[in-house]
């Protein structure tokens, strides 16, 4: 056995008392006995004198301090305070066997020898249980037979209750570490509804935010070039139309995070069509997982957007694909006409577009891969489903 398994004190939680109220009771109960069956055992017989009764009642004084100084200090963990207590207690149950009090003594003895026995280092108790309980033996000797089971009885006892007290360290600080486990789990959980409702906002309000200010500095860029009154009034018309969709897209998203939401292929028809795009779905249409679903909806928002964007006037496709264990999403747009781009529209948005799809995908197991291709760009996604 390692040397520190004899030198490591008990766990502090084991010797808390934390009872429940039939064992306190019991506790209670049993050391009135005993206290009582030692002063009968003492004085009973009535052969002492007033000297020797004074000097016996100072030693049971100065024993249940010295006990209650070993407790405190076991309990602090307090080497040497704690070791003179043992030392102190086994002089008083000598004064008591030399002034004949023998039940007192041998309850000093017999209790300190289950009390190192709980409390102590391993090594320290094995050695103060055997001078306690070697005095009880070698002073109080009846038979071997008695002698024996006394000790025995009494060493397994306190072997049993330092066990005892050990499990219950043990037991109280898996209990401790289950709930802070509980308590970082619901934090995890708070943390992770917080993202995702981040990420619903963002990406309603980049979806239709900044399709309204497209459309707006389009308008504002033909006022300062004098275009027509009414291709000026189509801008602010279609910024309505985008304003409109955005509360829709409010709903959708509030419907979302309660998990009721139009399937994916509905959605895709009715936004490819707003945009002019191209649909196309392979495979058989199958309902998605509520998260699933929604990365799908706002990936192909959130693309369409940036076509619109960054490169307007090109032709987009989009290919959905049903797969054995996921779903892809593919946006692909062709190289925009010469001159169709602006520098200030595609500087409209937050720019966090393409991170939050990214993030999206990586939450779900799947992935998302995003870059230019045949002079436009394409973006991919692909989650379990």
């Amino acid at each position: 056995m390692p040397l520190e398994e004899w030198t490591r004190w008990p766990p502090r939680e084991g010797l808390r008392r934390e009872e429940s109220m039939p064992r306190r009771i019991i506790a209670w109960a049993t050391r009135a006995v005993v206290f009582t069956v030692m002063i009968w055992g003492t004085f009973s017989r009535g052969r002492f004198g007033f000297w020797t009764a004074a000097a016996v009642v100072a030693e049971i004084v100065a024993a249940a301090v010295l006990a209650t100084a070993l407790h405190r200090c076991s309990r602090d963990q307090r080497f040497w305070p704690t070791m003179a207590a043992t030392a102190g207690l086994l002089v008083v149950g000598a004064l008591a066997e030399w002034q004949h009090a023998v039940p007192l003594s041998d309850i000093i003895w017999l209790g300190l020898g289950v009390t190192v026995l709980v409390r102590l280092p391993r090594g320290p108790a094995v050695l103060a249980a055997a001078i306690s309980f070697g005095t009880y033996a070698a002073v109080s000797w009846a038979s071997w037979l008695s002698t024996v089971s006394t000790v025995g009885g009494l060493a397994l006892l306190g072997c049993l209750l330092r066990l005892d007290a050990e499990s219950r360290a043990t037991a109280h600080r898996l209990l401790v570490q289950e709930r802070a486990a509980h308590k970082a789990e619901a934090e995890n959980a708070a943390l992770a509804e917080r993202a995702r409702i981040a990420r619903e906002i963002h990406d309603v309000l980049a979806h239709s935010l900044s399709a309204q200010l497209v459309h707006l500095e389009a308008a504002r860029l033909m006022l300062d070039t004098g275009a027509e009154r009414e291709q000026v009034r189509e801008r602010v018309v279609a910024a309505r139309r985008m304003a409109q969709d955005g509360l829709t897209e409010t709903r959708q998203a509030l419907s979302a995070l309660r998990g009721e939401f139009t399937p994916v292929g509905e959605y895709l028809v009715e936004l490819t069509g707003q945009e002019g795009a191209e649909l196309i779905v392979r495979g058989t249409a199958r309902p998605l997982a509520a998260e699933a679903g929604l990365a799908v909806r706002r990936t192909a928002q959130e693309a369409l957007t940036n076509v619109r964007k960054h490169a307007p006037g090109s032709r987009v496709t989009v290919r959905l694909g049903y797969l054995e264990g996921r779903v892809e999403l593919e946006v692909r747009n062709t190289r925009p006409p010469r001159g169709a781009g602006s520098g200030e529209l595609a500087a409209s948005g937050s720019g966090y577009g393409l991170l939050g799809m990214r993030e999206r995908a990586e939450l779900l197991g799947g992935e998302l891969l995003a870059g230019p291709e045949d002079g436009g760009w394409r973006v991919l996604l692909r989650v379990p489903a």
